[in-house]
């Protein structure tokens, strides 16, 4: 158990060290994780191998009790997936463009999932599905740099007036491009 709050403590030193290179460029970021971060993550890997499989003697001197955290376990299904996963969740110690995790992706989704989750009280089914289609047009422009007004008021009329179902990719939010006044 001591184990697993020093583990706790180390994830929370290594989240310290993201907050402190957030804005910096992204060789300083690297440099940072190199001389700080990595270290940390080394240390939690040892740690990780030691509780996959942890061998200690019994009271009894000529038996050995195994003690394993149960792959059942919430615990042993997370220690699980990191060990599975281990190379992809070290890679932004390679590269200062990458995000030590989710969080930041999640954030930006989070509008979107709650548009669609707000759909289901819209009155009747159609309606809601109306509305999830709408909430996540909407959030797809703001994650793209684009007003969704202006993107809804000139697509909409190339649609109606009979744009090709082929070139539809032309209109989605990531390739839209204002008319020139």
């Amino acid at each position: 158990m001591a184990h697993q709050w020093l583990t706790l403590r180390r994830i929370a030193r290594i989240y310290k060290i993201e907050a402190s290179v957030r804005g910096c460029s992204p060789e300083e970021r690297l440099a940072a994780r190199q001389a700080q971060s990595a270290p940390l993550i080394a240390g939690f890997r040892l740690w990780l191998t030691h509780q996959r499989s942890v061998v200690r003697e019994n009271d009894l001197p000529d038996r050995f009790l195994i003690l394993t955290t149960s792959a059942k376990s919430r615990l042993g299904e997370k220690l699980g997936y990191i060990h599975r996963h281990w190379d992809v969740l070290q890679i932004f110690l390679t590269d200062g463009r990458i995000e030590m995790d989710t969080n930041p992706v999640e954030n930006t989704i989070r509008p979107i999932t709650l548009n669609r989750e707000n759909a289901l009280f819209a009155g009747y089914d159609e309606g809601g599905r109306t509305w999830a289609r709408m909430a996540s047009l909407i959030e797809t422009c703001k994650l793209n740099a684009v007003d969704p007004h202006a993107y809804l008021r000139d697509t909409l009329t190339p649609i109606a007036d009979g744009h090709p179902v082929s070139r539809i990719d032309d209109l989605m939010p990531w390739a839209f491009q204002k008319p020139s006044s």
